[in-house]
């Protein structure tokens, strides 16, 4: 395989239509695409050079351990344990709680110069550029992914979205369709996450939108009959751009007729 390079990188995204000035929802795996010299960063500093200072990158940085145990996320302790893990899991601090399973370039991201991260406790995002704080700021723990949720303002900017070697169950953009879309089985639950209130770790109670993803690749599937996606492959990796909007729209009316 050959050495990947940062050109390389930007070139792929480049031809798939990234624009200066765009602002973009990135959703990578770096192991998908093979050896990438200098790895995440160069990743990012490829999409920096793309999108330039009037452009703005976003990226899921969700903390999801920082959710009940019950919920299935503390899968490798005992449920003799899950009160301990209650009381004792560290609260969201956007400056160093971890991502979970977002991969490399996310983890790095979110700690790169000038990014900016959202409050929310285990479904946050980071993002850099110019609309950085209009993306990430008062994410409401009960809104995770609706229309004042960061993924719900890029629809507002008329935003793209970004799938660097991942499918579309890593697609967030689609939960904003979930969230606006009617359907029988569509419900709320109730979630808990440790946080910080007036100073003191508390253990939040909040309801919020089921998280349901199941269907994101057939979503998928049937939006790339429907709309060209421009894709080009940089290594082992397809890169895929779309318009977060016409994703979304195209979403919501692919799952009024097909969930129950």
């Amino acid at each position: 395989m050959k050495t990947i390079i940062k050109s390389d990188i930007v070139s792929a995204l480049k031809s798939v239509g990234l624009q200066n000035g765009d602002s973009v929802m990135v959703h990578t795996s770096l192991g998908q695409i093979g050896y990438v010299c200098g790895g995440a960063q160069t990743i990012i500093e490829a999409l920096i050079d793309v999108v330039g200072q009037n452009g703005t990158i976003m990226m899921p940085t969700q903390s999801w351990k920082n959710l009940d145990p019950e919920t299935g996320v503390h899968w490798d302790a005992d449920e003799a344990d899950w009160d301990t893990i209650r009381e004792n899991w560290p609260a969201y601090d956007k400056a160093i709680t971890p991502t979970n399973t977002m991969g490399a370039v996310a983890e790095m991201f979110r700690l790169w110069p000038g990014t900016l991260r959202s409050d929310h406790p285990a479904r946050s995002v980071a993002a850099w550029g110019k609309n950085a704080k209009y993306l990430t700021e008062n994410h409401d723990l009960s809104n995770i992914f609706g229309d004042s949720s960061p993924i719900g303002r890029l629809y507002k900017l008329d935003g793209k979205v970004l799938l660097i070697g991942v499918d579309y169950d890593k697609n967030t953009s689609i939960h904003l369709a979930d969230a606006r879309a009617e359907y029988s089985s569509k419900h709320t639950c109730i979630e808990h996450s440790a946080v910080m209130e007036n100073g003191v770790r508390v253990w939040k109670a909040y309801e919020t939108l089921y998280v349901d993803g199941e269907d994101f690749k057939d979503i998928g599937r049937a939006f790339e009959v429907a709309y060209t996606t421009c894709k080009v492959k940089v290594g082992n990796a397809d890169i895929k751009l779309m318009n977060q909007r016409e994703l979304v729209d195209f979403a919501v009316s692919w799952i009024e007729c097909n969930r129950k």
